[in-house]
């Protein structure tokens, strides 16, 4: 994992020349992708039961169908992509503060610490997607969720830590979902750059 992080970290560290607006985020994408599966990784270490449970519901960030025309095009998948992310990051900074509450204060230990990285890495790719958008000055990186969900009323401990695991695997799927949709977009610009 080490040697992956590496050379994640030696693509963002290359000078500008070197590395287009889609290179640098789909290195990051990549990036946040294998944190937020170490992330949920050590979410079911901390929380064994989940072996047994699988969350129901479908997806908690969404984007409609009819946004998208029948070929979407560079700009609308990219904002809609910067969207989604926003909701991510939303939902992150709500279980954040969540867990806060239910534990009484901050936490510490590798599974926050991780939690943090992947904030960060998070706001960093809302960040990289930004500038791929036609006005870029337009889009905002602030998180896109006003932290009113509840499961079953109130949120009892059970509720959140399957609320909590459904945030987390919806964070491992839009990862994955920038990762290959960034990864088509920086193949198509290298393509067109080609010729």
């Amino acid at each position: 994992m080490a040697e992956q992080d590496g050379a994640a970290d030696a693509v963002l560290d290359e000078p500008a020349p070197r590395r287009s607006g889609t290179g640098r985020a789909v290195a990051l994408a990549r990036l946040l992708h294998q944190e937020c599966g170490h992330l949920l990784q050590l979410y079911r270490e901390r929380e064994s039961f989940l072996d047994d449970h699988t969350p129901e519901g479908g997806r908690i960030v969404s984007l409609s169908p009819d946004t998208l025309g029948d070929d979407p095009g560079v700009e609308e998948r990219v904002g809609l992509l910067h969207a989604a992310l926003r909701q991510c990051l939303g939902l992150l900074h709500c279980l954040t503060l969540r867990e806060v509450e239910e534990e009484m204060g901050e936490l510490e230990g590798e599974y926050e610490a991780m939690r943090k990285n992947v904030r960060s890495r998070l706001e960093h790719l809302l960040l990289s997607t930004r500038v791929l958008l036609p006005q870029p000055g337009e889009a905002e990186v602030t998180p896109d969720n006003p932290c009113t969900e509840e499961v079953d009323g109130e949120m009892g401990s059970f509720a959140l830590k399957m609320w909590t695991y459904r945030v987390l695997l919806e964070l491992l799927h839009w990862a994955d979902h920038a990762s290959l949709t960034l990864h088509v977009i920086h193949t198509q610009s290298q393509e067109t750059e080609e010729v």
